[in-house]
């Protein structure tokens, strides 16, 4: 176990750290921007297809286990993640790499966060990590986890940097953290409505991997299903 939580960290600390701007320009500088992107790519997927590796043949390690109240709140905090998640593919996300800037303001789930694709995935590892109290599988959704929100973090950074008062605009009327920008008053309360298509999507994914979830991954059955047994 201790060698697949050194891949994870590897992973994690060499996905962001490659990505920083003193890292990466001198790459770039002796490799050229494809150059970058080649070494970058194979570095992640090596790090993380050995962790797999690893992690596959792990026994479960149990430390605890989760009330049965704890899934019923799980579950309703993957549908949160999953409408996150289909929110962010459809309107225009600035946080993502490759977005052109642009004065329009945040809409749909960009007003719940600036980072929904990552917060849906950090929200996936905390829940993973929380029901499954079993180390190997805390490691792993730890990864994810710390990968989503630092690297949301450091897409901020850069944004900053390259977007300049575009982004510094953006920046204040949405927040980093889920409803932050409601809290604070920088959105009104009515915003955390994100949309029919992302609501409408978001169920239709939570409901289809919450049913393939005992098949495809080997796991328990989860609510809403488990309540037809």
């Amino acid at each position: 176990m201790g060698l697949f939580a050194l891949l994870m960290a590897a992973f994690v600390v060499t996905h962001i750290g490659m990505a920083t701007s003193g890292v990466r320009d001198g790459i770039v500088a002796r490799a050229g921007e494809k150059g970058f992107q080649g070494l970058y790519a194979l570095v992640s997927f090596a790090l993380l297809g050995a962790a797999m590796f690893v992690y596959r043949d792990l026994e479960p390690v149990i430390a605890w286990v989760a009330p049965t109240g704890a899934w019923h709140v799980a579950t309703l905090v993957m549908l949160l993640a999953s409408i996150l998640f289909v929110g962010s593919v459809t309107p225009a996300n600035k946080a993502l790499a490759g977005v052109p800037a642009s004065d329009r303001p945040a809409s749909g789930v960009l007003r719940i966060t600036r980072h929904p694709m990552m917060w849906s995935f950090a929200l996936w590892a905390m829940v993973h990590a929380t029901l499954s109290g079993s180390w190997p599988t805390v490691i792993l959704a730890a990864g994810v986890g710390a990968l989503a929100l630092l690297g949301a973090a450091h897409q901020d950074q850069k944004k900053r940097r390259l977007m300049g008062e575009t982004w510094a605009r953006y920046e204040r009327e949405t927040s980093y953290w889920p409803l932050g920008a409601q809290v604070s008053g920088r959105q009104p309360w009515r915003t955390v409505w994100p949309g029919l298509v992302p609501v409408l999507g978001g169920v239709a994914l939570w409901a289809l991997l919450t049913f393939v979830h005992p098949v495809l991954m080997k796991a328990p059955v989860v609510p809403p299903w488990s309540f037809a047994q």
